[in-house]
């Protein structure tokens, strides 16, 4: 790694059928992946959440290719990205994935984020809604129900136990890399960050997607109970036996919500996915457009 914290000289096998790229956001080499599709796709962003890079959001990701321009960053300072000098916080990275848009020329897009990517969707529509179509919150992480540090420790020791055993080999060298300085820096922005207020504040259509085996969220009432308070056009959906890294363990049935939320079709199981996790509506805000 050379003084700028680039990375792209270190030769990889790809590790996606995405193809895999570099580019420069604020001086500091930013790695992505990008489908290819016809240019008048409409773009979706996938954003990462805290300690990792993009690399578990491709299940996901790979399955909406063909139909979205998709993306999938790593964050400076996550993943093969260079560091910024100083350590970035959720506003931060809101800006930088602002910038990282800029660099691609896309004007807007739909951003889908997972855990810290949430807050990092929340505080980019708060300074950019102009250049946010839709937003997808999976598993939002951050705030009063993960502190202290040791609660969110325990939370975390508990869902990896809930997690795909394949999750391990791509979560432990993500977090190894962005290591024990990082981690605490980062989770003491992301718990003071105000989520809830950032989610009262949207107006554009929101889909918010939790597990019910998920440590690190509030029971399905709680995030029912703070949907009822929005008047922003929010979705809220359960998938049964999912726990927080959805977008990795849940694909299918990610996916399949994600097309259905785009559509501004009705949520039903996924018809391809025969008895696997069942998923159901906790709240539906009148203000969503109507499903055709």
């Amino acid at each position: 790694m050379d003084s700028s914290g680039s990375r792209r000289r270190v030769p990889r096998r790809p590790a996606s059928s995405l193809a895999e790229r570099w580019t420069t956001v604020d001086g500091i080499d930013v790695f992505y992946r990008e489908s290819v599709v016809p240019p008048d796709a409409p773009a979706m962003v996938h954003v990462h959440g805290f300690g990792l890079s993009g690399r578990y959001l491709l299940p996901t990701a790979e399955r909406l290719q063909d139909e979205f321009h998709t993306l999938v960053p790593d964050l400076p300072g996550f993943g093969r990205s260079g560091k910024a000098p100083n350590g970035l916080d959720v506003p931060d990275l809101a800006h930088a994935a602002a910038r990282f848009l800029n660099e691609r020329g896309i004007e807007r897009a739909t951003l889908v984020g997972n855990s810290m990517g949430c807050p990092v969707i929340l505080e980019f529509a708060h300074h950019y809604p102009e250049r946010i179509d839709r937003a997808v919150l999976v598993s939002p992480a951050g705030g009063a129900y993960n502190r202290p540090l040791r609660r969110a420790v325990g939370q975390l020791s508990v869902d990896s136990a809930r997690e795909p055993t394949r999750m391990v080999g791509v979560a432990v060298p993500d977090y190894l890399r962005f290591g024990v300085p990082s981690t605490v820096r980062m989770f003491r922005a992301l718990t003071q960050y105000p989520s809830l207020q950032r989610l009262l504040e949207l107006r554009i259509p929101t889909l918010v997607v939790i597990g019910d085996r998920d440590p690190l969220m509030p029971h399905a009432a709680r995030v029912q109970e703070v949907a009822n308070a929005t008047d922003n056009h929010v979705l809220a959906v359960q998938i049964e036996g999912a726990a927080h890294a959805i977008n990795f363990s849940h694909s299918g049935e990610l996916a399949h919500l994600i097309r259905s939320f785009m559509a501004d079709r009705p949520i039903v199981d996924d018809p391809d996915s025969p008895g696997h996790a069942r998923l159901y509506e906790i709240h539906r805000s009148a203000n969503l457009p109507p499903v055709v």
